[in-house]
């Protein structure tokens, strides 16, 4: 049988979850189709997103159409929460790209497109709402084409669609120029064949809401999109999200390329912490149960199929199982740029708060929790504030906490000013060694952090030059001013070990001793977010909008007039647009549509001076440093922060 894995996905209220709704139905999944406003979408199973009417978290549900096996994904539309469709991006096969006809190409489509086509996904266009007033088929298409793909096919114009496939293709349009029109089974087959090589984007039309066109898109996801294939090569798969039940405990959601997995199957994964030791340390985990999205037991994983995994323990989003076919990579589609303190309503119950934010972030790695031992702070990195609200909803109905957060702060990096060199003699006090130079020196922007090493074999050990490397996420953690370090390029040009003194741990500890050793003596700069924004408003107010960008410091970099409306790009800095959604939802009345990625980061203006609580003990209070980090190591405890 075929098996396709595929999402849903679109800009926020396009009908993505109507639709999948609609797509379970007629599969015979489900008996009757819920409703988003009413609360009862099959997809949507939280109850904060019954309450609200929206999805925060992708949702997982298989069904069968003409023997296909489909593992459908239903994904958040709302931005802040864009790392949970990055995350499902890890295990898909295609995607059906919703645009709702009624409103157009709108910014977070664009964004998604975007996204879908740097990794060379295939996908289906779907246009919905064309029962709304307003709905402009052929325009939305035109729109599709310029600012999303060309390659868009409309497959309700054959003769368009014929013109369209010749265009794109040099031996059809000479053949179309002498008169020789392809046949409709060519047509079928170079759709099928351009979808699932990326090169052809097919749009079809519908209504979701009013069951119009659905059965055509699932014969499109069927015959288009490419199928999971298991080319033999043993166990291949992904962890793409978490989810936590009471009875069963930590769930995994994993997606299989290659192999099987079965109940109470044994599999040998990493020790904790053991990756720093380099040892490739393992321990066997017995899986206690595979189910399914609705938690029935499936029993089993094979290729192409996804399903929640108990009885992993800690194993983290992300991990992977042998080889996978797509890139797993956090951070590039959506990236946190504000962090907050979280308060307890009550002190007595910090300690529960500390713990529930942790399985939070054990769900969703990039909330980052964090608990600052020397001040008792706890912090998580968020979107924005629609997740803020979220989030103090589900401390409060999942686990009986009333919390309340402090003032976003932006999260800035920093990098080295100038070219400097580190250094460390690690030995003392006994048993230890490690001996390194550093040559640090400023790298490009966006460049992120490059390592060589230029010392011989003979003189530090391969095996410790590999600890070294590994070392510098922590190093580069917390820089002289807090943040994070970036854009610097980092040379081991020294050093050396000793046969008998070096203890297998010794490089790990004396790192990020050498990095800020070379950090002090090249100076900080400290670098500011910026974010690239789309807005989406009426004509009338481009001259009030373009004036409020250039009074947060940003730049307008491009303007595109369409009917009535004006679509403006621009850079702005993330601390002076911090309340620029709510003033940009008033200023238009609630007639305009925005989004916003990150684009980079840039040095700040002369005297912004923003410094960061070292939530850690300071690499160049040895000591200190030395004590603290050896119990961790001696712990197991070394996860990146050494408390003092």
């Amino acid at each position: 049988m075929k098996r396709i894995c595929a999402a849903i996905l679109a800009h926020v209220d396009a009908g993505k979850t109507t639709l999948s709704e609609q797509l379970l139905l007629h599969a015979g999944r489900i008996r009757e189709a819920g409703s988003v406003d009413a609360g009862t979408a099959h997809t949507d199973d939280l109850p904060v997103e019954r309450r609200r009417g929206i999805s925060v978290r992708t949702t997982c549900v298989s069904f069968t159409w003409k023997d296909t096996e489909i593992q459908l994904m239903d994904t958040p539309g709302h931005t802040d929460f864009s790392a949970q469709i990055e995350r499902a991006f890890w295990a898909l096969d295609g995607a059906v790209l919703v645009v709702d006809a009624a409103r157009g190409v709108q910014p977070q489509t664009e964004l998604l497109c975007r996204e879908l086509r740097k990794q060379n996904m295939p996908f289906i266009i779907f246009l919905n709402k064309m029962d709304r007033s307003g709905a402009d088929r052929d325009g939305t298409l035109k729109r599709i084409q310029r600012r999303l793909t060309e390659a868009a096919l409309p497959m309700w114009d054959r003769e368009v669609l014929t013109e369209t496939l010749c265009s794109l293709r040099e031996d059809w349009m000479v053949r179309y120029l002498e008169g020789d029109v392809p046949t409709p089974e060519e047509v079928e087959t170079e759709i099928a064949e351009g979808t699932c090589a990326g090169r052809l984007h097919p749009v079809l039309w519908g209504s979701a809401l009013r069951d119009e066109g659905v059965e055509r898109l699932m014969d499109a996801m069927t015959a288009w999109l490419p199928d999971t294939r298991d080319h033999g090569q043993g166990l291949s798969g992904v962890v793409f999200a978490a989810t936590q039940d009471r009875t069963m405990g930590r769930g995994l959601w994993v997606r299989l390329f290659g192999g099987r997995l079965e109940n109470r199957m044994a599999l040998e994964l990493p020790v904790p912490g053991s990756g720093w030791t380099g040892s490739g340390e393992k321990v066997e985990r017995k899986i206690t149960q595979i189910r399914d999205g609705d938690g029935r037991d499936l029993g089993f994983l094979e290729a192409g199929q996804t399903g929640v995994v108990y009885g992993l323990g800690d194993l983290e989003i992300g991990h992977v199982f042998g080889r996978v076919p797509r890139v797993v990579s956090p951070g590039q589609l959506r990236t946190p740029l504000i962090t907050v303190q979280v308060l307890p309503d009550r002190e007595e119950e910090r300690k529960s708060l500390w713990e529930a934010c942790r399985e939070l972030s054990w769900e969703d790695p990039l909330l980052h929790a964090r608990y600052v031992k020397m001040t008792g702070e706890i912090c998580l990195q968020v979107m924005g504030r629609v997740q803020l609200e979220i989030l103090q909803e589900i401390l409060e109905t999942r686990f009986g906490l009333k919390a309340r957060f402090g003032e976003a702060r932006v999260i800035y990096r920093e990098t080295i000013r100038e070219a400097a060199r580190g250094f460390v003699a690690y030995t003392m006090p006994k048993p230890c060694w490690a001996v390194m130079e550093f040559y640090l020196e400023p790298g490009e922007a966006g460049s992120g952090v490059t390592f060589v090493s230029t010392v011989a074999d003979r003189d530090i050990m391969p095996r410790y030059q590999h600890q070294v490397e590994q070392a510098l996420p922590l190093a580069l953690r917390q820089g002289r001013l807090g943040w994070q370090v970036t854009d610097i390029r980092i040379t081991l040009c020294g050093g050396n070990h000793h046969l008998i003194h070096t203890h297998p741990l010794d490089f790990i500890v004396a790192t990020p001793m050498g990095i800020h050793d070379g950090l002090r003596r090249g100076g900080s700069v400290l670098l500011e977010p910026i974010l690239e924004m789309v807005m989406i408003f009426p004509e009338e107010l481009a001259g009030r909008v373009t004036s409020e960008i250039l009074q947060m410091r940003g730049q307008v970099t491009d303007t595109e007039n369409g009917d009535e409306s004006v679509i403006l790009r621009a850079l702005v800095p993330v601390a002076a647009s911090m309340d620029w959604t709510d003033t940009f939802a008033s200023l238009t009345g609630g007639r305009g549509s925005m989004t916003s990625s990150l684009h980079s980061y840039r040095p700040c203006p002369e005297g912004v001076k923003q410094v960061c609580e070292r939530r850690s003990v300071d690499p160049l209070d040895t000591a200190r440093y030395i004590l603290a980090a050896r119990s961790a190591l001696e712990g197991n405890l070394f996860d990146g922060e050494i408390q003092g």
